[in-house]
């Protein structure tokens, strides 16, 4: 074509035509055929070899680039296990919510949407603002808007996101932490932090095994970081393991409503109560009171987190003297009807004096015990070396925490008898000297429930009993107990306590509280102590009122309706028999025996 062209312009006289020969014009043109063909063929040799290192070479290195754009890890959420009741019921329980992020490289740039989306949060717009401004400054790609949000509040978000077509805010699920019984198990249970790890009672005790363990996935996500895919279950989620306690649900609320009158009634600053089954150990109620509602933010004091039958201690006055007579008579130093003389009602005791509330003139070992005679007990005590009154309160538990494992739990005080002076050994015998818990008491008590043997307590349900430590014969611990019956009669300090058709013993304590500055008067600690039946007792039960105000501050007044107004239904749930269908209701319109 180019040498047809080349030949007419030379037959028409083209003045622009070329002066060379015709082959070197060709020569030419070959040349710049071959360098065309060069450049072409080294631009696909170029091509083909960077896509040969780009898709070979280079193909871990661009894939795990491209992975990083849209390929991402998620949590898979687990279930925290659930705590339940000895019948099955939940008392914590982990429910879905969901926990609103951000990206605020993305975010910071929509501040047109921080109104709304603050109004949603329910938090204030310009506290919102800067916490986003404060996370992009630095860099990040990931904050927590909220976490564990309720649903209400999830749904607004979303219609924000949708509203404003907002990129990089999301949710993912996670669960939070619910309370059925809320303030009644609040000091049992505890409560989990935001990381949904324990704080307090059982959730921290049971930890290990309630905890959670999230699993892992991977999965592919679009410009909004919404997940389009899941690639691969990278982790299998592992749930926790539930937990069943020893309480019985219906038992601790209505230990927790009689306490809460009592302690409003008479208005006290706080109070306790614990009931046991004696065959098992196992605690079928544990309250206090001020408490809390775990289900609510942490706001509360201190204070009223305190599982205070665990923790506060008290020095339990007469409600020791029980122990005392059944050291005395496994020593054959006493017999039930021994006369003691407690006349004038005051004892001299080295330099110091022990008194009564009154002159109670001659009594017998079983009415010391019915009018809680400090006198009385303090001469049997003083026919007794120290060191076996000592050794008494060691084996009955005192000095030393119990075996629940709670966290705070304190193990009381009980001084050496090789400190003691005469005086001391006189206090000691009627609960001044030493302090104990209320569930350490309580465990004392189910030691003469139980024909004299020591079981170990438990927060968690048992399916036979444990064997126990013989503290006492059981001759002994039945003689006592019936000694304690007649404190529940019409003659004794605890008539308030009684139960219709049942045969009650207890013992009620009335003691000045301490404190570093010594005896305070006007304050006190009223304690009743009972079991139920006397013939085979299936349960014990100890209330404490601290500081009551008024002048009716007496454990008999106070603390005895507690035991008298929960015990029939335990009774009833348990299907214990009555062990005395004759016995009538005592009246308490007589005036009260103080004690």
């Amino acid at each position: 074509m180019i040498g047809a062209d080349l030949k007419a312009g030379l037959q028409q006289g083209d003045p622009r035509r070329s002066t060379a020969p015709p082959a070197r014009l060709a020569e030419r043109f070959g040349k710049r055929r071959a360098a065309l063909g060069l450049a072409l063929g080294l631009a696909f040799v170029s091509v083909t070899a960077s896509a040969f290192y780009r898709q070979v070479i280079e193909t871990q290195f661009l894939q795990d680039e491209g992975a990083k754009r849209f390929l991402r890890d998620r949590e898979i959420p687990a279930r925290r296990g659930i705590i339940m009741d000895r019948n099955g019921e939940p008392l914590a329980i982990s429910t879905s919510v969901a926990t609103i992020w951000a990206d605020p490289q993305l975010l910071i740039a929509r501040a047109d949407a921080f109104a709304d989306l603050a109004r949603a949060l329910e938090e204030p717009e310009d506290a919102l603002a800067a916490r986003i401004a404060q996370y992009a400054d630095k860099g990040r790609r990931y904050m927590y808007l909220q976490r564990r949000v309720e649903p209400h509040r999830a749904r607004a978000v979303e219609d924000v996101i949708e509203t404003y077509r907002l990129a990089g805010v999301g949710m993912d699920t996670e669960y939070r932490r619910f309370y059925p019984g809320g303030e009644i198990l609040a000091q049992v249970i505890g409560f989990t932090g935001i990381d949904d790890q324990g704080q307090e009672g059982i959730e921290l005790i049971r930890n290990d095994q309630l905890a959670a363990k999230p699993g892992k996935r991977r999965v592919i996500q679009d410009g909004h970081r919404r997940i389009v895919e899941e690639v691969e279950q990278l982790r299998a989620p592992v749930h926790g393991k539930d937990v069943v306690l020893s309480i019985d649900q219906r038992l601790q609320f209505m230990a927790y409503r009689e306490l809460k009158r009592a302690v409003d009634e008479y208005q006290a600053i706080g109070g306790s109560a614990v009931l046991l089954d004696v065959r098992t150990g196992e605690i079928l109620a544990l309250v206090n009171q001020p408490s809390f509602n775990p289900n609510q933010p942490r706001r509360e004091s201190a204070e009223a987190r305190r599982n205070r039958a665990l923790t506060d201690v008290l020095e339990p006055g007469s409600t020791v003297k029980p122990f005392v007579i059944a050291a005395a008579l496994e020593r054959g130093i006493v017999k039930p009807h021994t006369k003691i003389d407690t006349a004038p009602g005051v004892l001299r005791v080295g330099g110091n004096r022990v008194r009564d509330y009154r002159d109670l003139g001659q009594l017998d070992t079983t009415s010391i015990l019915t009018k809680s005679s400090n006198v009385g007990v303090v001469k049997i005590a003083r026919q007794m070396e120290p060191a076996a009154l000592w050794q008494l309160y060691r084996r009955l538990g005192f000095g030393s925490a119990t075996e629940v494992g709670f966290p705070g739990e304190r193990s009381g005080y009980l001084p050496h008898d090789s400190g003691w002076s005469s005086f001391e050994h006189a206090t000691l015998a009627f609960g001044y000297g030493l302090n104990v818990t209320t569930l350490q008491l309580a465990q004392a008590y189910a030691t003469i429930a139980t024909d004299g043997l020591k079981r170990p307590l438990t927060l968690f349900r048992r399916d036979r009993p444990p064997p126990g430590e013989r503290v006492f014969t059981p001759a002994t611990a039945r003689s006592v107990r019936e000694m304690l019956e007649t404190v529940v009669s019409s003659d004794g300090t605890a008539r308030r306590a009684a139960i219709p058709g049942y045969r009650v013993a207890g013992k009620t304590g009335t003691a000045k509280k301490a404190t570093p500055s010594g005896y305070v008067d006007g304050k006190y600690q009223s304690v009743f102590v009972g079991m139920v039946p006397v013939t085979d007792p299936r349960f014990v039960m100890v209330a404490m009122i601290d500081e009551p105000s008024g002048e009716d501050y007496y454990g008999g007044f106070v603390a005895a309706p507690i035991f008298a107004n929960v015990m029939p239904a335990a009774l009833r749930l348990y299907n214990v028999a009555p062990d005395d269908p004759k016995h009538p209701l005592i009246l308490t319109s007589a005036p009260e025996a103080k004690r």
